[in-house]
């Protein structure tokens, strides 16, 4: 008896030392060699040793399922292709994104509508209706991190490809869509750029008092929204990080377009406390009515500006120059435009009084512009610190080195079009290269994606391919002539 109780004793005595040796060679192989994710005691990865620019690109590992089209959908996916994405981008075969074609200026090739927003992205054409393409959608759901969508309202339900159903395909999926409109009476509706303007706030606000709203040239409804769209996206893919889960990403073009016009609203409560002194009418004694006013070229930000025109405003339409009345600088506009006694006449010398004769200043202020081209007035107001902006066409734009020397601008060479010009990431981070490549051909990445990322075989391939999923419909022979 006394036997077995000893050997009953010594078992947990010998797991115990065991565990002890074990745990002395844990310690000696840590003392050794570091654990990568221990920098700080803060579980984050250790600094990268490798050169700036080269530890990759920032979103590199995410994975995009594209469905979008247009413009506001493209805008979001693109920029995060450039950030390092790898975004997929679903299309009908034999159709593709309706852009392809719109606008479309060398005959049988891409538009620029559709290569200049669907930049370093691939291209799979699936039939969302056909049993294969059903399950090649289901991989994509299963495999990438983020479906993004900007179709009319209810047409993801009706492909099959509800909240629940991703959701339980995959539950780190993030669903992110535009919208035109939020939840409400209009959220039904569909929305294109003008209309997204005009609800959001900003053709009311934009255009001269005397005359219509106004839209403005700048796709902030589209473009804008997307822009919008893709910082949801990172800041949910920042909190997958904790929570494990997706989510949906809403953005209306309401929404996003009244982001944008936010300082019209700022207008629209100081009314109830008096007339916006900065406004061209208040300096006209024309009274305000009850909504912020059409303002013509008036500064937003309380510093009176105009547009003033400059040498070859006759022949030139885009010979202007946008001048700002700065207070702090008022002494050396003063001098150059050739009015050294207004520093210290009454009804100059300070901005209220200013306020009141805008109309006759920014006059005179024009013909000293008029007698200078305006890169010519550019130059000598910056040399003092006067804030100017020269009206730049898209010409003067496209043909700007130094847009092209940051990547603001970029020339890509496309097989069917040649060499063409796109606008390039105007986020620019300083340990993260810009990808910006040409736009991918109707269906060019479809076999390289089924079988480098969805793991189909050859002859998986080629059953698919004959199941129609990921071509276009032959079209019935033409009957010959008898």
């Amino acid at each position: 008896m006394a036997t077995k109780k000893a050997k009953a004793k010594s078992k947990p005595a010998a797991k115990k030392a065991a565990a002890k040796k074990s745990s002395r060679k844990v310690i000696q192989l840590l003392a050794k060699k570091p654990v990568a994710k221990s920098a700080n005691g803060n579980g984050l990865p250790r600094p990268s040793t490798k050169p700036w620019g080269q530890a990759g690109l920032a979103l590199h590992g995410v994975k995009i399922l594209d469905f979008t089209h247009v413009q506001s959908g493209p805008t979001c996916t693109q920029l995060l292709a450039y950030m390092g994405a790898d975004v997929i981008k679903v299309e009908r075969p034999g159709v593709g994104d309706i852009t392809r074609t719109q606008l479309r200026d060398v005959k049988g090739q891409d538009s620029l509508y559709f290569t200049m927003l669907n930049g370093s992205k691939r291209s799979i054409t699936i039939d969302s209706k056909n049993a294969k393409g059903k399950e090649i959608l289901e991989r994509l759901v299963k495999h990438c991190d983020v479906l993004v969508e900007n179709f009319a309202p209810g047409a993801l339900d009706r492909m099959g490809l509800t909240w629940d159903y991703i959701h339980k395909t995959n539950p780190r999926m993030i669903v992110a869509s535009v919208k035109g409109f939020g939840p409400g009476p209009y959220e039904d509706c569909k929305v294109y750029e003008n209309v997204a303007q005009c609800a959001g706030g900003a053709a009311s606000t934009t255009g001269f008092r005397e005359g219509p709203p106004l839209v403005t040239g700048a796709q902030i409804g589209d473009s804008g929204t997307g822009l919008h769209l893709a910082l949801g996206i990172v800041s949910a893919l920042y909190q997958r990080t904790r929570t494990g889960r997706g989510q949906k990403v809403l953005c209306a073009m309401q929404d996003g377009v009244l982001n944008l016009a936010r300082v019209k609203l700022r207008d629209q409560q100081r009314l109830a406390h008096g007339p916006l002194t900065e406004y061209s009418q208040y300096g006209e004694s024309v009274p305000f009515g009850k909504a912020t006013p059409r303002a013509g070229n008036d500064s937003g930000g309380g510093q009176p500006g105009w547009i003033v025109k400059c040498k070859g405003w006759e022949t030139d339409p885009d010979a202007y120059i946008y001048f700002i009345t700065q207070a702090p600088v008022w002494g050396p506009i003063c001098d150059l435009i050739g009015k050294p006694e207004w520093k210290t006449d009454p009804d100059y010398a300070t901005p209220p009084a200013r306020l009141l004769r805008l109309k006759h200043i920014f006059a005179t202020v024009e013909e000293w512009t008029k007698t200078m081209t305006k890169f010519e007035v550019m130059d000598k107001c910056n040399a003092v610190d006067i804030p100017v902006g020269p009206i730049l066409s898209m010409k003067e734009i496209a043909e700007e080195q130094s847009l092209r020397a940051t990547g603001t601008v970029v020339e890509v060479d496309h097989p069917g079009r040649g060499k063409y010009l796109t606008v390039g990431n105007p986020v620019k981070l300083s340990d993260s290269p810009q990808d910006v490549r040409r736009s991918p051909l109707l269906g060019e990445h479809t076999d390289e994606i089924l079988r480098k990322v969805l793991g189909y075989s050859e002859k998986e391939v080629v059953e698919i391919r004959g199941s129609g999923a990921i071509t276009a419909p032959e079209k019935p022979a033409k009957a010959e002539a008898a």
